[in-house]
């Protein structure tokens, strides 16, 4: 299957372009966030004037990286996914205040986030998890870093511009959830298998 080259940031109709289960190659400044972003984003809510760098039309990757401080600057060392269900009680109204296009961890979501992805025009990749320093070699520069004094190195907000990061493309804008068809298609067949042995 050929990937989609993904240039960011993303509009709307780029989002709109996207379906569950494309492969896709990420190349532009993403965002990392984890719990503690998340909570101060929802919890705060600060306003677009009082972050240091423009949200809009970028990813937000659940992500805490190991990080090496350099002479003047810092070296992603891995940069693996964190599970994104998480952030599941955050995500919705992050998405919808901040301009977010992309959502990526591993994992998936669940429904209210996917509702916001239809209401927004955003998408869930899903990238690999256990690959941590094959991703961090994707990262080819940490532009920016928000929060790192106050929540430390892995739950800061780093910014980062990536080259052909790969993911796939597992809840869209439309309304489809692999990890939901999944859960399903599992759920179904368990069931099968508990009847032919009860």
């Amino acid at each position: 299957m050929k990937e989609k080259i993904i240039n960011l940031p993303l509009t709307k109709k780029d989002v709109m372009g996207l379906h569950a289960g494309d492969v896709v190659l990420i190349n532009g400044t993403i965002v990392t966030g984890r719990d503690k972003i998340h909570k101060f984003l929802f919890y705060e809510r600060p306003s677009k004037k009082d972050i240091p760098f423009n949200l809009s039309g970028t990813v937000l990757y659940h992500c805490g990286p190991i990080v090496r401080k350099l002479d003047s600057s810092y070296k992603v060392i891995a940069s693996g996914p964190t599970t994104s269900i998480r952030v599941e009680t955050y995500e919705h109204r992050i998405i919808s205040s901040y301009g977010i296009r992309g959502v990526m961890g591993k994992g998936g979501m669940c429904e209210r986030t996917l509702e916001a992805m239809k209401k927004n025009g955003c998408v869930y990749f899903h990238t690999i998890g256990g690959a941590a320093a094959y991703l961090a070699d994707r990262v080819k520069k940490v532009v920016d870093v928000w929060k790192l004094e106050e929540f430390g190195a892995p739950e800061a907000m780093w910014v980062m511009e990536v080259e052909n990061f790969p993911a796939i493309v597992t809840m869209d804008a439309h309304g489809r959830s692999l990890h939901s068809d999944i859960a399903k298609i599992s759920g179904s067949a368990l069931k099968k298998l508990i009847w032919k042995t009860s």
